[in-house]
């Protein structure tokens, strides 16, 4: 990786996927962008508007940066994806085959991410091997499915390098939760924080696979990293770190604050997604085949969440409070 475009640079993934690559290839090796105006996102690397559903200008950004690898990041994550699923199919779909069509135009390797919700309620819970049948009931994981496919497609018949994960839950203090079903394990460091007490939208016995984002951005680079040839599961491989219940989470969180409470309020549309991903997965494959290692357990995360988050809210205490009651309504 010499040069590098980043799609989707203001979300969750994307803001620390970014920063990561400042440090690994340098800031001015990378061009970051996101549908949203840069005035409100952009650090201290190139930044600019892009939205990857305008082809052209897509082509345009990698020509002119003379960019070799692209990191697809944009999508509609799962419980927004189901509120809006023509929009979850137009962006997730028609935003990755613009993707592909420029990079095998331009040559440039990508990166294209998955998810847990690939699979669905008829797959091995626990764990859920690396090939397996996929039959998922949501429409994010239908793309998700759908684009782990179009990846192999581009990779045989056009020679485009696309390289992905399978990513569990992921965790992080830095962004907000963007729509997903697993927001609950970010919220409730929030909620615990600002005001002592989280009304949860699972049910306190809800098993899912979380990672740290740490862990997360360092997979993405070494995955990018690896040599091509030991890589048989090319852009889907399976990761996890970790595995816990909200009534888990919230007991790891009374080390930090004792009086802490949750309440359980469960949303119908984000349960039933969540009881049908799998409990955990195994991730053999990308150990063997690429030396994955996760760092991060639920100890070390929640010490990690809690420092971060107790900084950022002397500076923010008022926004996060409101945030927190937000999500408990």
């Amino acid at each position: 990786m010499k040069r590098v475009l980043v799609i989707g640079a203001a979300g969750q993934i994307g803001s620390e996927l970014s920063a990561a690559l400042w440090n690994h290839c340098g800031s001015a090796a990378v061009l970051a962008t996101d549908i949203r105006d840069p005035a409100t996102w952009g650090g201290r690397t190139e930044a600019q508007r892009l939205d990857c559903l305008d082809r052209g200008a897509l082509a345009r950004a990698v020509r002119d940066f003379r960019a070799d690898t692209i990191f697809h990041l944009a999508a509609i994550l799962s419980a927004s994806a189901e509120a809006n699923p023509l929009l979850a199919w137009r962006v997730n779909m028609d935003g990755l085959l613009n993707v592909l069509r420029v990079a095998a135009a331009h040559r440039c390797r990508v990166f294209a991410p998955s998810s847990i919700a690939a699979f669905g309620p008829e797959a091995p819970r626990d764990p859920t091997p690396q090939t397996t049948v996929q039959r998922p009931s949501t429409m994010y994981g239908v793309t998700k499915v759908a684009g782990e496919l179009l990846c192999d497609y581009y990779h045989a018949r056009y020679g485009v390098d696309a390289r992905g994960l399978r990513f569990p839950g992921l965790i992080s203090y830095r962004t907000p939760p963007g729509g997903g079903t697993t927001d609950y394990a970010i919220e409730i460091f929030h909620a615990a924080l600002a005001t002592g007490r989280y009304n949860c939208f699972l049910r306190a016995d809800t098993r899912l696979d979380m990672m740290y984002m740490p862990d997360a951005t360092r997979a993405v680079i070494e995955l990018m990293e690896a040599a091509p040839e030991p890589l048989r599961h090319r852009n889907a491989f399976n990761v996890t770190a970790m595995q816990f219940t909200p009534a888990e989470l919230a007991r790891e969180i009374r080390r930090h604050i004792a009086e802490f409470r949750i309440d359980y309020n469960p949303d119908p549309v984000r349960q039933a997604i969540a009881d049908s991903w799998p409990d955990r997965l195994d991730d053999s494959e990308a150990r063997a085949q690429w030396g994955w290692r996760h760092r991060y357990d639920l100890p070390r995360m929640a010490t990690a969440m809690m420092r971060g988050l107790a900084r950022t809210m002397t500076h923010d205490r008022g926004r996060l409070q409101a945030m927190t009651e937000s999500a408990g309504r």
